[in-house]
């Protein structure tokens, strides 16, 4: 067939899902990945990008609906999922797995074991980020990204991935900012004030965090504090272009600056910008699995690669002879320290480096560990930094992943080098989307 253009609509039928969410048609043997398309899906689409081999495109008519296709609660641009049966997602999520495994890694029989089922399926989320805006009539808007622009906010009433008390405080800041007549950042021209709204929520503590950002500027930040039903409320003055929540300077204008939370028997203090599983339940059970996959002694010695404020290393330290944390932002290693102290957890030390260029004098430091954890961002282990894992020559790698297309070559170059992929645990840390988290178990050959 002719190479479809962008703007051309064609009628596809859905085979599957990609790693990512999108659904995968063929076009005369030609792929076509399709946004809002799932498996069974006969539906028109139209693309929006062509390449050689393959092309993008958006659903913009259902012709025949998938048997799996559900109803969606509400619309959300970060919940793509809803539409798709539970039992479907679990499915194609731990599907995805052995795939990349098998097709990424050459594991031939991947050692995957059945996914594990979220507790709760909505309203999970312990941290929210909103972006304020305005709609076609001028309102102020307080809400998501319309899916594909970068410039134009849709606003949200319900959030199905946050609790009732997340929504109620959102829409509290949303009427408080219409009715001071505040401006919404204008991210065309970068003029105007209100940028996000970044929302935190102990589910173990009840502790509600609000931290509203903004362009330099001023507004009646205390009467704000004062009105919505925050423990704690802070104020980031972002001066940059870059939509983004983690640079600027943080004022605290009621409360604490940090929320406090409670995960597998322990209590952490996060900052602001402090990276923490936002699935609380699930990620205990992520961590009771990676604890369990070290079979911990008492005695063992063990390396916690890019361990931020702690969340692992801490809970392994209860099991441990001693835990050596590694974590390249330096506020992160200042929280982890800090959490060791509040849990009065004196096995645990935590020092501030790039894993890259820190491994080895830390390795000298500490000696040869017996178990070596990491839990890397989605882009997963750098070559040198498999090196330097390999060079630890722990009988025991516990892998805690957030993208199995990176899991799989990085569990590939540590079995060419003697490791075994033993197993695969696959959990839904993230129902109603298309992500997923993994822990694997690599053991020392011999």
């Amino acid at each position: 067939m002719t190479r479809p253009q962008r703007g051309d609509e064609l009628e596809l039928q859905i085979d599957r899902l990609a790693y990512g969410g999108a659904g995968v048609a063929r076009a005369e043997g030609y792929v076509v990945f399709v946004r809002g398309g799932l498996p069974g899906d006969r539906l028109r689409a139209r693309v929006t990008k062509s390449k050689r081999s393959f092309a993008e495109a958006d659903s913009v008519e259902l012709l025949d609906p998938s048997p799996d296709r559900i109803e969606s609660r509400a619309s959300h641009p970060g919940a793509p999922w809803q539409v798709l049966s539970y039992e479907r997602q679990l499915a194609e999520k731990e599907s995805q797995v052995r795939d990349a495994l098998q097709r990424l890694g050459g594991f031939e029989d991947a050692p995957v074991e059945p996914i594990t089922a979220a507790e709760q399926r909505e309203g999970y989320r312990n941290k929210l980020e909103y972006s304020f805006g305005e709609d076609e009539r001028g309102e102020l808007v307080l809400g998501f990204h319309r899916p594909g622009r970068w410039d134009l906010i849709d606003d949200v009433s319900e959030d199905v991935l946050a609790s009732e008390r997340v929504d109620e405080l959102r829409e509290s800041v949303k009427r408080w900012c219409r009715d001071e007549g505040l401006s919404a950042w204008d991210r065309r021209d970068q003029s105007g004030l209100l940028r996000n709204l970044v929302v935190r929520e102990g589910r173990r503590t009840g502790q509600l965090q609000a931290r509203i950002v903004t362009s330099p500027g001023d507004f009646r930040a205390a009467e704000l504090a004062a009105a919505v039903p925050a423990d704690s409320v802070l104020w980031t003055r972002a001066a940059g272009v870059a939509e983004t929540t983690r640079d600027g300077e943080t004022q605290v204008l009621k409360g604490s600056e940090k929320l406090e939370e409670e995960l597998s028997g322990l209590r952490f203090r996060i900052s602001p910008d402090a990276f923490f599983q936002t699935n609380t339940e699930m990620a205990e059970r992520l961590y009771g699995a990676a604890g369990g996959l070290a079979a911990l002694t008492g005695r063992e010695r063990v390396l916690d690669l890019f361990c931020g404020i702690g969340t692992i290393a801490l809970t392994l330290a209860l099991d441990a002879g001693e835990v050596w944390g590694v974590e390249l932002v330096e506020q992160a290693v200042a929280d982890a320290i800090e959490n060791a102290r509040l849990n009065g957890v004196d096995n645990a030390h935590f020092f501030a480096g790039d894993v890259r260029t820190a491994m080895r004098p830390l390795l000298e430091r500490s000696g040869k560990p017996d178990v070596v954890v990491v839990d890397p961002p989605r882009a997963g282990l750098s070559q040198k930094i498999v090196r330097r894992v390999l060079e630890a020559e722990a009988e025991r790698v516990v892998y805690v992943s957030c993208n199995p297309t990176t899991l799989a070559p990085n569990a590939r170059q540590m079995a060419d080098a003697g490791y075994v992929l033993e197993t695969v645990r696959p959990f839904d840390m993230f129902p109603q989307t298309p992500h997923i988290e993994c822990v694997a178990l690599l053991r020392r050959a011999g």
